[in-house]
């Protein structure tokens, strides 16, 4: 069985050469120092013990920033409980939205403005022709979520976004299906409205800030414009999911990603970097990458997020403060029976040894001066 490759290793390894050569975020820096001390001594932890067969058990604090591979599956569950009671039994599309490399330049010179235009561009795509009365003529919701990678960890701005084909009739007022079931949307319509309207909302962002002004100088800001105008954007919708069920595994595997996760890490020498990744150009076969070390760092570095910024979004009838009461109006006109979460229960570690459970015995503090992979 191959060892796993620890990202935290290359991180603690390569790290203190690249923050020399070359500068990094606040936030960039933070995610470095959270993944080389997830899961250790530095974090502090819990010991635990069997009171069936005596065995002793440490755990390791986990560093819960977003950007680390290793403490992404129990936020993406903490979500996913809250999200269950929330799926309706209507057809639900996906649709994504992705933005031409030759713009990439904007991103890296001011990534909360560039993703917010993208994410509210997007938004506004979907909701303004689901509106359309030749369309859908519905006032539909959806789930955006963000993501800023390919496979080889370069930049490629993109948003996954779950639509049901349901929402308020704009006739009636009243929640209502979508007529066709398999058909949400022209996407060439989707494309180009998308299209005009990011590149409105981009133009606009860089006539108000100064700072953004500034920031991209370096760029030929007219001759990026003219060529996007002049480029076919891709907007990608999938067939409709199979059911609630689908949707909401779906869901885990989209929302919590991060740039790269270790089971993709195939071996680190110290000064090397190789990883498995799927070559969609290629009939999706997979192949492998090698990068140096200070290349991969610089690569992942490239997805981490402005501090607060929101990648997940809600919105239209899905939106956070109306959600709750759209939801529960359109389960009575819809007959559905409201979906209940499991209930949620606190961890239970088990005994490694026998499988019985452990009881807490003892609690470390965290000790920042003792970063140990132990």
């Amino acid at each position: 069985m191959r060892p796993t490759i620890l990202l935290a290793e290359i991180v603690r390894q390569a790290g203190p050469e690249l923050e020399r050569a070359r500068p990094l975020s606040r936030e960039q820096r933070a995610a470095l120092r959270a993944i080389v001390r997830c899961r250790t001594q530095a974090l502090g932890g819990h010991l635990y013990g069997c009171q069936q067969c005596g065995h002793r058990h440490l755990v390791w604090h986990s560093c819960r920033n977003r950007h680390c591979p290793r403490c992404q599956s129990q936020a993406s569950r903490r979500w996913l409980e809250q999200r269950r009671r929330e799926v309706l039994p209507v057809p639900y599309f996906h649709v994504v939205f992705t933005v031409p490399g030759s713009l990439n330049g904007f991103a890296l010179a001011d990534p909360r403005t560039f993703y917010d235009v993208l994410f509210r561009a997007t938004s506004h795509t979907l909701l303004d022709l689901a509106a359309d009365p030749r369309r859908l003529g519905l006032r539909i919701g959806l789930i955006g979520v963000l993501h800023t990678w390919g496979q080889t960890l370069t930049l490629h701005p993109h948003i996954h976004c779950v639509v049901p084909a349901a929402g308020i009739s704009c006739a009636t007022g009243r929640f209502a299906v979508a007529r066709r079931k398999n058909f949400l949307l022209p996407v060439r319509v989707l494309s180009r409205y998308f299209r005009r309207l990011f590149l409105e909302m981009l133009g606009e962002a860089l006539r108000r800030s100064d700072e953004l002004r500034q920031r991209t100088a370096h760029l030929d800001r007219p001759g990026l414009f003219q060529q996007a105008r002049a480029t076919d954007w891709i907007v990608y919708a999938k067939a409709p999911f199979a059911g609630p069920d689908q949707v909401l595994a779906y869901l885990a595997r989209y929302t919590h990603r991060i740039a790269i996760s270790e089971h993709r890490l195939l071996s680190f020498d110290g000064n090397t970097v190789r990883f498995r990744w799927k070559d969609y150009r290629d009939g999706s076969r997979q192949k492998q990458m090698q990068l140096t070390a200070s290349e991969f760092l610089r690569r992942f570095l490239l997805h981490v997020l402005p501090r607060r910024f929101v990648r997940i979004r809600h919105c239209g009838l899905l939106g956070n403060r109306c959600r709750t009461a759209q939801l529960s109006a359109a389960r009575h006109q819809l007959r559905a029976p409201a979906l209940t979460a499991p209930p949620s229960h606190p961890p239970v570690h088990l005994c490694p040894a026998c499988g019985a459970p452990l009881v807490l015995l003892e609690q470390y503090r965290s000790d920042p001066h003792r970063i140990n992979s132990s």
